[in-house]
């Protein structure tokens, strides 16, 4: 009985971090997504850039950056994070990206932005 735990522990918590950290990964690319989808449609309506800015940077994880694309058909918003293992482990850190697109409403003039994450 304990040398089959001493062998199967082990593999337990491998299995257990790596699952922990799909998770981790998952939800925060999906956060991603929401905050591209979210300052797509608040740009394409004509908000300030800043405003749309701040909502995306509130909504996607911590330290993402936002690049804002807004032409006279479509606007574009893209958010990219980089999201490390929230524990000590060997896994390296994941690079995300999202992207959302949305008609630009007719009146509102094209931009271009790209706003880094605020220093912690």
């Amino acid at each position: 009985m304990t040398a089959e735990t001493a062998v199967a522990l082990p593999a337990l918590v491998l299995v257990l971090t790596a699952s922990l950290w799909v998770v981790t990964i998952a939800g925060a690319q999906l956060r991603c997504v929401d905050a591209a989808q979210a300052g797509a449609r608040a740009a394409a309506r004509g908000e300030a850039t800043e405003e749309v800015s701040a909502t995306v940077l509130r909504l996607a994880p911590e330290g993402a950056t936002v690049s804002i694309s807004a032409g006279a058909d479509t606007t574009r918003v893209e958010v990219i994070a980089t999201v490390r293992p929230p524990f000590r482990s060997p896994l390296p850190p994941a690079r995300l990206r999202a992207a959302a697109v949305a008609a630009t409403e007719p009146g509102v003039l094209p931009t271009t932005v790209d706003t880094p994450a605020p220093p912690p």
